[in-house]
């Protein structure tokens, strides 16, 4: 078992700086939880107190059921991998695989099987003999990455192994690393992973779930497809997604008759019944009202009267098989994403011109202005 668990751990520098306030967080065996956040948040602090290159404060980390907080790295039964490979350039990559391993007192004949697992693995029998000089980028990570699995740890370390990498050898090495993970998983093999990184398409397509911190605080743990749908705060709605959520400061009017409109200045967006409800337990006047591109569509004669906001069209980026499209509403700008040919078929020369637009409301969030709670879900 492999399972790793944060119970109320904080870090405190000698300064008094608060880098990490108490967090809670248990992940399974087997899981692939990938760590996010800003720069300063304190994820990769998070990660080198799991390794042992940082102390712990306060709290308590454990593996496998067993306190490691006074082990050292090499006890803890983990394996790191760094974002600037950390190779040995005078070893080949055959040395720098199995030196982990040598230094274990492991015999001969287990290195070498050892190390010709994880170069099959990873496509590495060919390099073995070279030097790290002699490597590419992706070759020199993918080492980085073997050494970490001859030594068949408890538990894999990544932190933001993948950011000196141009942009396509890091969507290669996304997936070679999400293959790894369940090709080990299949074979039985530990395979717990704490994936650290600032780059939210890494976290979105590798994670089994992600952790959101800010601050040294966790935002919310969750599955990828849940932090996008239901973000629980107003950071994680605009941290996770590209281009981000649209968000509008506004105030929720409510009738006599049980209805609420989100008021736009002169215009105004109707709640639908389920959110109603939900926005009503907790109700404020002053809200934060998010909606993500992609849930506001050109309006339609049937579209919902309610659900209808006129803009000018400001500025349109052409990505290809879609367009973002930026538009002012009472001098806010707010974005949506519009299919090429339906902006070619209907809005060709449409910047500087009006448009009705339709907002699907069971699709966006109401946020408190005072707490940043989503009180829409």
């Amino acid at each position: 078992m492999s399972k790793v668990v944060f119970e109320n751990l904080t870090k405190v520098y000698s300064n008094g700086f608060k880098a990490v306030h108490g967090i809670n967080l248990e992940i399974e065996d087997g899981e692939f939880l990938v760590v996010i956040g800003p720069s300063g948040c304190a994820k990769s602090t998070t990660l080198r107190m799991l390794a042992g290159l940082e102390s712990v404060t306060g709290g308590s980390i454990s593996i496998g059921g067993k306190v490691v907080n006074g082990l050292p790295p090499k006890d803890r039964g983990i394996a790191m991998v760094f974002q600037n490979y950390a190779l040995y350039p005078h070893m080949s990559v055959r040395e720098n695989l199995g030196f982990g391993l040598k230094l274990a007192k492991v015999s001969k004949a287990d290195i070498e099987k050892q190390v010709n697992e994880a170069a099959e693995l990873l496509e590495l029998t060919p390099l073995l003999d070279r030097l790290p000089r002699q490597l590419s980028g992706g070759q020199a990570q993918r080492v980085a990455v073997g050494r970490a699995i001859v030594k068949r740890p408890q538990v894999f370390l990544f932190d933001e192994p993948l950011s000196n990498l141009d942009a396509k050898l890091r969507a290669s090495m996304r997936v070679r690393i999400s293959d790894l993970h369940k090709t080990l998983k299949k074979t039985n093999r530990s395979a717990t992973s704490v994936y650290v990184t600032h780059d939210q398409t890494e976290a979105m397509t590798m994670g089994d779930r992600i952790c959101v911190m800010k601050d040294g605080h966790i935002m919310q743990v969750d599955t990828p497809a849940n932090l996008y749908k239901y973000p629980k705060n107003l950071f994680v709605a605009g941290f996770i997604g590209a281009p981000e959520m649209n968000m509008v400061e506004t105030r929720l009017d409510c009738t006599g008759e049980g209805k609420c409109h989100l008021a736009l200045s002169s215009q105004s967006l109707g709640l639908p019944d389920e959110k109603l409800q939900k926005v009503l337990t907790h109700f404020t006047e002053d809200v934060v009202f998010g909606i993500r591109p992609e849930f506001i569509k050109l309006a339609e004669e049937h579209s919902p009267q309610d659900e209808i906001i006129r803009g000018t069209i400001v500025r349109m980026e052409n990505m290809g098989a879609e367009f973002y499209v930026h538009f002012i509403v009472e001098d806010r700008e707010l974005c949506t994403r519009i299919p090429a040919d339906v902006v070619e078929a209907k809005l060709l020369d449409a910047i500087g011109k009006e448009q009705l637009f339709h907002f699907e409301m069971n699709n966006g969030h109401i946020f408190s202005k005072a707490t940043e709670i989503n009180i829409s879900l």
